[in-house]
């Protein structure tokens, strides 16, 4: 019993970790999630082009983490919306750094490139409580 305790309390600790939990972090994040909706959203190669770009978005130095998300197959429910294509996940130490990743070339230059492929795009940031 005590050994299966242990285990739990482990993974966990491992889960906090790998999420950010901690009681000693002073700094809020910031979590910019970023959701697009494809002019062709039949088209695999845009969304593929897209993706791709998108990418290169981790390469700026104030993104701390970066995920890419693409539309889940869970159940249909009133308040899930299912209407976008491609989302990003990103978390900043603050809302400085993420202010930074706004101005940053790589960032700019994404827009320039990419902004062709969507119809829409939707922005929710969110600072840590």
């Amino acid at each position: 019993m005590i050994r299966r305790q242990f285990i739990g309390s482990a993974a966990l600790v491992g889960i906090a970790g790998v999420f950010g939990f901690s009681k000693q972090s002073k700094e809020k994040m910031l979590l910019h999630h970023v959701f697009f909706w494809l002019k062709n959203p039949e088209s695999d190669q845009d969304k593929q082009q897209l993706i791709a770009g998108l990418k290169t978005l981790a390469a700026i130095p104030t993104v701390r983490k970066f995920h890419l998300g693409l539309l889940a197959s869970t159940e249909k429910r009133e308040v899930v919306d299912t209407s976008w294509n491609v989302s990003e996940l990103l978390f900043f130490d603050n809302e400085a750094d993420q202010k930074t990743y706004q101005d940053h070339p790589i960032h700019q230059a994404f827009v320039k490139n990419y902004s062709h492929l969507w119809e829409k795009v939707r922005v929710y940031d969110a600072l840590d409580i």
